[in-house]
């Protein structure tokens, strides 16, 4: 079944394949650096880049202060949908706990709800703005909470969905 020119085969099979890969590997170097090898090769082809302008100014973002101020609660009522998976506004506990009231509320206070202990570590009561950084990067905000949910990355989703649940008690 085995015999020594299945094998020479084989071992000449990967050699080749070994080879064909060197080969290429040189014909890629010579074409795209002038040079040989133990020296520092120049590149054949750079593309000339001005100076100054591949830095973008990075957009200053307005004060969640400011953009609270302005929020709009029916936009935030659309924004609460991506909560909705999670929790209720009815004062019910789903996966996550009831949302009535909270803003202003103390953490971790709705009653039946097992909550993880890693919000107590980072604020007392949801005021806006602890809402606002929890739920802007929740694992972030709170390492070791229960919500998996990846965050608002919009000031403006975030302000308006804070303005919505201020709006429900």
């Amino acid at each position: 079944m085995f015999d020594t020119m299945t094998l020479t085969k084989i071992v000449g099979g990967f050699c080749g394949a070994l080879l064909v890969f060197l080969l290429g590997a040189w014909a890629a170097e010579t074409i795209y650096h002038v040079g040989g090898h133990g020296e520092e090769g120049e590149q054949a082809y750079s593309i000339e880049v001005p100076e100054g302008g591949g830095e973008e100014e990075a957009e200053e973002e307005v004060p969640f202060e400011e953009v609270f101020a302005s929020a709009d609660p029916a936009a935030g009522e659309r924004v609460f949908g991506k909560c909705r998976a999670c929790h209720n506004i009815d004062g019910s506990n789903a996966v996550g706990p009831h949302l009535d009231g909270v803003v202003g509320r103390e953490v971790d206070a709705v009653d039946g709800y097992s909550y993880s202990g890693a919000l107590e570590e980072v604020a007392d009561v949801w005021s806006p703005e602890n809402l606002n950084g929890f739920l802007q990067d929740p694992r972030g905000y709170a390492p070791g909470t229960k919500m998996s949910f990846n965050g608002l990355p919009s000031v403006e989703d975030r302000a308006n969905v804070i303005a919505y649940l201020d709006g429900t008690d």
